[in-house]
């Protein structure tokens, strides 16, 4: 058995004791039947697991065993709560809005438990950590290797990808996300982020270099793959400057910040990268800044998990290490000027 299994297994064993308790005095009635909070414990769970599966392996109980009792839950409360698939399970609006209001009472129930019982305990298990591919080009490994030797039974998996993944559906404890937050999930902000163009001083000095945004119509730029069409948009501006749309076009497009880095030192084009990704090559004058007065704009970056109360123990270690480093060495705030403001509209 794994240390996140302990950990689980823990967790499931004192969640039971504390609810078993609870139940001879707190359970209520809906058309006669009772609604067992054992039952609602064990939703909650199922919804964090994603499956009946990985649920009852957690709990230590058959996997019909629960999808069972959700089922007499779902009786006793008089509506179903989640639709049944063979990949997966998908809440129902009354399934959501239940589960936003019982979590964390459930949660709540486990913290009064884990405080009495293990307030010494060691932190350990799994952490599954979806960030961008890019990730490990400017956060440094030294630093996740410090970490883990001062949580030796931390085990953290990372899935890189650019693509916006579903927590539940995959199992992630935290991601790594810019942008728009997304309200169903609790978010802790790093910083702020947001890129400028650059290219090599190889293909500025055969290809000359811009003068303003429109100029960049004339050159090669290194963009993302835009499937509605051959040229790709860039909205660029600063402070006091009215923002600009600007289509661009280039030889080479790729789907990730780290290959168009590449392009760029290699002198494929004007590429618009973060500046945390950039900012190495900047100094070391593999890179110069193109427009510099010029940038997409400041886009707010998350660490977001989908419940702020009573979070596994080594989930919260790892986000309180990585948004203190982050905020430690400077990692949002690279080259940060004036113009990283927002974009004038």
């Amino acid at each position: 058995m794994t240390d996140a299994d302990l950990v689980m297994k823990d967790q499931a064993g004192r969640l039971a004791l504390v609810l078993e308790e609870a139940h001879q005095s707190h359970s209520c009635r809906k058309g006669g039947d009772h609604v067992d909070l054992n039952d609602v414990a064990l939703f909650v769970q199922v919804v964090r697991a994603g499956s009946f599966a990985e649920a009852g392996r957690r709990l230590g109980m058959p996997p019909s065993t629960a999808s069972r009792r959700v089922q007499l839950l779902e009786a006793a409360l008089g509506t179903r709560l989640m639709q049944r698939t063979t990949r997966r399970l998908v809440l129902t609006d009354a399934g959501t809005n239940f589960y936003a209001e019982s979590a964390d009472q459930i949660d709540a129930l486990l913290r009064v438990a884990g405080q009495v019982t293990n307030d010494s305990a060691e932190i350990a298990g799994r952490v599954r950590v979806a960030a961008p591919v890019d990730f490990f080009n400017w956060f440094p490994a030294q630093a996740v290797a410090q970490f883990i030797a001062e949580h030796p039974r931390v085990r953290l998996e990372f899935e890189l990808n650019d693509a916006r993944v579903d927590l539940l559906g995959e199992g992630i404890d935290v991601a790594m996300r810019g942008g728009d937050r997304d309200p169903s999930l609790f978010a802790r902000k790093l910083g702020t982020s947001y890129q400028t163009m650059v290219a090599s001083p190889g293909y500025l000095a055969v290809h000359g270099v811009p003068a303003e945004p429109g100029d960049l119509t004339a050159h090669q730029c290194i963009t993302s793959p835009n499937h509605g069409g051959p040229r790709t948009t860039w909205r660029l501006g600063g402070v006091d400057i009215q923002a600009a749309t600007i289509e661009v076009d280039g030889p080479f497009q790729a789907n990730t910040s780290s290959a168009q880095l590449e392009a760029a030192l290699a002198g494929l084009g004007i590429a618009l990268l973060p500046v945390a990704l950039s900012a190495a090559h900047i100094d070391a004058g593999r890179l110069k800044e193109v427009l510099p007065d010029y940038t997409s704009g400041a886009i707010g970056v998350h660490l977001v998990y989908h419940s702020r109360r009573q979070l596994p123990r080594a989930v919260s270690a790892f986000i309180e290490f990585a948004a203190n480093t982050i905020k430690d060495m400077g990692l949002m705030d690279v080259g940060q000027r004036s113009a990283s403001s927002s974009l004038k509209p």
